[in-house]
């Protein structure tokens, strides 16, 4: 109501979607009441790592290594802020993306940031039935022939 007033007084007309950006656990959580109201999320995975995680990308790379190279310690597969952790922020997002489409089906649902530019996070995406993924302007190369790859692998699985 209030963008159509403000259209109205300003003889203007802009085509627009209303969305959200998921970036912490209870919007994940919550995501089916939200998604009521939303025509579209985006899964700010940076900000989701780091409030799932409970650590700084900024403070990580201090630390970090010995949970992902050390294998007396090795807690993840590979850097949480450069692939997905399938096993934490990825299951927040495919939970959320099946919470958003029970209460609204025609949802759209991506996810942006640095992630967007990862292959073994962009297969991840094509698994959960993410829409879209948006990377930096550098990144967009790699992101387009890994979402190819991706794509062509899950229609070999079926």
């Amino acid at each position: 109501e209030v963008i159509e007033k403000i259209f109205n007084e300003q003889g203007m007309k802009v085509h627009y979607k209303i969305g959200t950006m998921i970036e912490v656990p209870r919007a994940a959580i919550t995501a089916d009441e939200i998604a009521r109201e939303a025509e579209f999320f985006s899964f700010g995975t940076n900000d989701l790592t780091q409030m799932t995680c409970g650590f700084s990308r900024d403070d990580a790379a201090s630390f970090l290594g010995h949970y992902v190279n050390d294998t007396d310690k090795q807690f993840y597969d590979y850097d949480p802020f450069a692939t997905i952790d399938i096993a934490g922020v990825g299951k927040l997002v495919d939970m959320a993306a099946k919470l958003g489409r029970s209460t609204n089906p025609n949802i759209k649902l991506g996810i942006c940031g640095e992630h967007g530019g990862d292959p073994k996070t962009i297969a991840f995406c094509d698994n959960v039935g993410l829409d879209y993924v948006s990377c930096s302007p550098f990144r967009v190369p790699i992101a387009r022939l890994a979402a190819a790859q991706a794509s062509i692998a899950a229609k070999k699985a079926k």
